[in-house]
């Protein structure tokens, strides 16, 4: 899937639907993209620190466009990181056992409202720590996690019995979380030939961001973050295998 492509315009377009997934009585909501085709496969995209940005939505939009129904379960209710100190208060303050309930409760809404007799999941930075406790714990059929992984409380990952395409970068220097040494550790403690986790040269963390917001651009983003620059070729590399994992593994 190449950042300009532009041969599914009628999935371009689609907007986004704010949803109440968790029951009248819940306040568990987030935005559907729904698939053309009713009963078509769905996928969960789980946001990065910053919230349900236009970040998020784009890669959201992604998976659409290859004629899945999406879901963005909102974690923060409505609240959005403008940097990186309150992006990292609200995470801290997230309680990673609701969120993963509701995650839970998303993957049940898509299988019983939707139709989907085959749901997976994709996350991004905290999303993708989140997705791999999904993988073990949620009603989903596979899981794509991009450099991010949780901590033994959170998570068993040799425990995972679904398919699972992980995504980091060389470059990463978020040390435990989602560097080279925490994605090898993943890699061992997996079990199963249907995991994989590819290591991209070159890159760091969030190298999947096509826009370099909160920041203005890339160059005070490398300053503030230390994350390298944008790599379309490791990004569309990144995407293909995605779309090959979710052929393969959301066909009907």
């Amino acid at each position: 899937m190449r950042l300009n492509e532009s041969n599914r315009p009628s999935f371009r377009m689609a907007s986004f639907e704010k949803i109440n997934f968790g029951g009248e009585s819940s306040n568990t909501t987030g935005y559907e993209l729904l698939a053309e085709n009713p009963g078509a496969s769905c996928v969960i995209c789980l946001q990065e620190w910053w919230g349900v940005n236009e970040g998020i939505r784009q890669q959201a939009r992604k998976i659409h466009e290859l004629g899945y129904g999406v879901l963005i379960p909102d974690l923060y209710k409505g609240k959005i990181g403008i940097d990186a100190e309150e992006a990292h208060h609200l995470m801290s303050n997230m309680d990673w056992g609701v969120a993963t309930r509701e995650i839970c409760e998303a993957a049940e809404y898509l299988r019983r409202m939707r139709g989907a007799k085959k749901v997976g999941i994709i996350g991004f930075c905290m999303g993708g720590a989140l997705t791999l406790i999904a993988a073990e714990k949620a009603n989903v059929d596979c899981a794509a996690p991009f450099y991010g992984t949780p901590g033994a409380d959170a998570c068993d990952v040799s425990a995972i019995t679904i398919p699972v395409q992980a995504h980091f970068g060389k470059k990463d220097n978020l040390a435990g979380f989602s560097d080279e040494e925490a994605a090898r550790k993943l890699e061992a403690a997996m079990r199963g030939d249907d995991k994989q986790v590819f290591l991209y040269d070159g890159v760091g963390h969030a190298f999947m961001n096509v826009s370099p917001e909160p920041y203005k651009d890339f160059a005070a983003r490398e300053a503030a973050q230390g994350f390298p620059p944008l790599d379309e070729t490791a990004v569309n590399l990144a995407w293909s295998r995605v779309e090959e994992f979710f052929a393969k593994e959301l066909s009907a």
